[in-house]
Order: C-alpha cells, then structure tokens, then sequence
C-alpha cells in the first residue's frame, strides 16, 4: 500500500512539474559563474523551497570542477537550454531529467 501511495505521489508530482514548465511557472536554479563564464539550468522544481534544498549540491559540483564566482538564483522560468557557455560561443544542451525522476 506505503508503494502505491509513493508512486501515485510521484506521477502527480511529475505531471505538476510538466504542466507548470509548460506555461514558465516552474522553479529552477539558475547559476553563473565567471570562470568558466557559464549559465546553468537545473530544474524543474514545483517549489522555490524544493529548488533551494538542491543548491548545495550544485553548488559542490561546479566549485569540485574549478568553476569561480558562483551566484545562484532561483526563478520561474522557461529556459531554451540548460548550459550556456560564454567564453566558449557554444550552447550545451545537458540530458537532464527533472530531480525527483527515478525517486521512490
């Protein structure tokens, strides 16, 4: 029963995070950095309070990578790509599925 419960949750929780994607009214991190100058996307999160529970973790990661002068937002919006690279002129389009994908 706890199982059904879990994945009914999640399935709704999954079709809230499309349907506000759809319209930009879902929550993502927004992080630049200035070396390397890039943009990222991570998301989408249903709430703003979901979202920054996640930061620290990203945060971890680029600062693991050598990334410099990280400041991070949380917005809702709709972002074209999840990766913007600046000082490389290119646009990286990262696989990513939402945070709680694969989560039960």
């Amino acid at each position: 029963m706890a199982a059904t419960m879990t994945t009914i949750w999640h399935n709704l929780k999954e079709t809230g995070i499309n349907t506000l994607s759809v319209f930009g009214l879902a929550w993502w991190i927004e992080i630049e950095t200035q070396n390397p100058r890039c943009t990222y996307y991570f998301g989408p999160y249903l709430s703003s309070t979901e979202a920054k529970i996640e930061i620290k973790g990203y945060v971890e990661d680029l600062e693991a990578e050598g990334a410099q002068g990280i400041v991070v937002n949380v917005k809702r919006c709709k972002p074209d790509n999840l990766t913007i690279a600046d000082d490389l002129g290119e646009i990286f389009d990262r696989k990513v599925t939402p945070a709680f994908s694969g989560q039960i």
